[in-house]
C-alpha cells in the first residue's frame, strides 16, 4: 500500500507522515516513510531551481518509492510525483513527456491526502519563505488533481487536530489497509 501526503511545502506533511507511520507501527504494520527528496538535491531548489534539479527530484522520488516498496508493506510518502511536477511546471511550464509519466506513476498511489495551505510559513533553512511561491505551488497541485480527476482526500483547513484521526480511519478502512492488519 502506498499513501502520499500532497500539497505545497510548510503545511505539515512531514509531521503527518510520522504520525501515520507511528499509528501503523502500533498496529504491527511494516511501514516506511519516503522522505521529501528535494532536501537532498545536489542542485538549487525553490525559486532558484533548474530543469535539471527538478528532473533529479522527480526521478529520485520514484527511485526512493521503488527502493522502499521492495522492503516494506506500507509506504507513507512525504510528497508524490505530482507535487514534484508542480514545482517543475511552475518554474518551466508543462514538460509533456514528464507530465505523461507523472500521470502514469500516480496510479501507483493507493491514497492521496491533500494538505491545505494556511498561508503561513516558517523558515527552516531549506525551503523558501515566500508565501506567494508556496500558494502558486499549492494551486498547481490542485489544478493537476482536477485535470485528471485524481481521487484524493482533502484535509480541512482549521481542523489540524483531527487530521491524523481522519487519515488513520481512511487508511485502515482501505481494502489494502485492512489486508495488512489481518
Amino acid at each position: 500500500m502506498k499513501v502520499a501526503f500532497i500539497g505545497t511545502y510548510g503545511v505539515r506533511k512531514t509531521t503527518l507522515c510520522y504520525e501515520l507511520a507511528a499509528v501503523l507501527k502500533r498496529e504491527g504494520v511494516h511501514v516506511d516513510i519516503v522522505k521529501e527528496v528535494a532536501r537532498l538535491s545536489p542542485l538549487p531548489i525553490n525559486q532558484k531551481t533548474s530543469l535539471e534539479a527538478q528532473t533529479w527530484i522527480f526521478l529520485t522520488q520514484m527511485a526512493e518509492e521503488i527502493r522502499s516498496g521492495s522492503q516494506h508493506d506500507v509506504l507513507v510518502c512525504d510528497r508524490s510525483v505530482l507535487d514534484n511536477y508542480a514545482y517543475m511546471m511552475l518554474a518551466f511550464g508543462r514538460q509533456l513527456p514528464i507530465e505523461r509519466y507523472m500521470h502514469h506513476w500516480m496510479k501507483s498511489y493507493d491514497l492521496l491526502f491533500k494538505v491545505p495551505f494556511s498561508g503561513q510559513l516558517a523558515a527552516d533553512g531549506v525551503r523558501d519563505t515566500d508565501a506567494f511561491f508556496a500558494q502558486a505551488v499549492d494551486q498547481l497541485v490542485d489544478k493537476l488533481l482536477e485535470e485528471r480527476s485524481l481521487p484524493h482526500e482533502r484535509l480541512e483547513p482549521g481542523a489540524r487536530p483531527t487530521w491524523i484521526e481522519r487519515v488513520k480511519q481512511v487508511v485502515l478502512n482501505h481494502p489494502k489497509g485492512q489486508k495488512r492488519l489481518i
